[in-house]
């Protein structure tokens, strides 16, 4: 009988199937930034307090006051100013304008020239004079003692409120973010948010309730005496070993 011819094995080669698009860009997609900082471990934050407890352990306002209203109304002067610059004005402010009333109907002009050191001292007048107009017909002649009353002052915004409310009547509603505390914040990576209100909302998370107000005043100082805006002194910091900001200096 005659034999079959044998099929020879195929030449062809079998190529993979083809990966989808869709399967490429997946693998090579890079996976997306956490909103979250990546410092906020709870470990390291209480690392964090820690140092700032032990560098700064009796950190307070350096707005000299001797009562809430005098605080309110250096608060709101200090915008775009130094607390120096602001201490320097009220140690005549005060004793010409000792009450919210002196305030309210002082002359717009007069006032203007005696806080014109401070800067932006038209628009300054204005929220002074307004604010103290508001505490006397809607407050009794009292700075409000909550978030929400003290807000409705011309002139006053969260940072004020926060301060007012902390530092003269020990209400912890919130955390100060002013220049200094938003600079640290993103430096130790706490927030990764660059507008004041969001960075408030991440450090209330993250800092015990007790702990807000102190909070503030010690990053206030540090970054007044050593994390500097263009050259930290990051040899002289505490904090160095948690700190892994791009612009450190060692």
């Amino acid at each position: 009988m005659p034999t079959k011819a044998k099929k020879k094995p195929s030449t062809k080669k079998h190529h993979a199937p083809a990966k989808s698009k869709a399967a490429k860009s997946a693998k090579t997609a890079k996976p997306a930034k956490s909103a979250r900082a990546a410092g906020t471990d709870p470990k390291r934050v209480a690392a964090i307090l820690a140092k700032l407890d032990e560098a700064y352990g009796n950190a307070t306002c350096e707005l000299k006051h001797e009562n809430a209203f005098q605080l309110l109304i250096s608060t709101i002067l200090s915008a775009q100013c130094t607390d120096v610059r602001v201490n320097q004005v009220a140690e005549t402010l005060y004793k010409k304008y000792p009450d919210p009333k002196a305030f309210a109907y002082a002359t717009p002009g007069e006032l203007e020239q005696d806080i014109r050191p401070t800067g932006f001292f038209r628009n300054k007048t204005k929220s002074v004079m307004g604010a103290s107009k508001a505490i006397i017909e809607k407050f009794g002649g009292q700075v409000p003692r909550t978030m929400e009353e003290i807000l409705t002052l011309p002139g006053v915004a969260r940072k004020t409120a926060n301060v007012v409310l902390g530092t003269a009547y020990g209400i912890a509603s919130g955390v100060v973010v002013d220049t200094h505390v938003l600079r640290l914040s993103n430096r130790l990576d706490l927030s990764r948010n660059e507008d004041p209100k969001k960075v408030e909302q991440d450090l209330m998370k993250i800092i015990p309730q007790e702990k807000w107000i102190q909070f503030s005043h010690q990053l206030i100082w540090h970054g007044r005496r050593v994390c500097h805006a263009r050259k930290p002194k990051c040899i002289e910091c505490n904090m160095e070993s948690l700190c892994y900001a791009k612009d450190k200096t060692i």
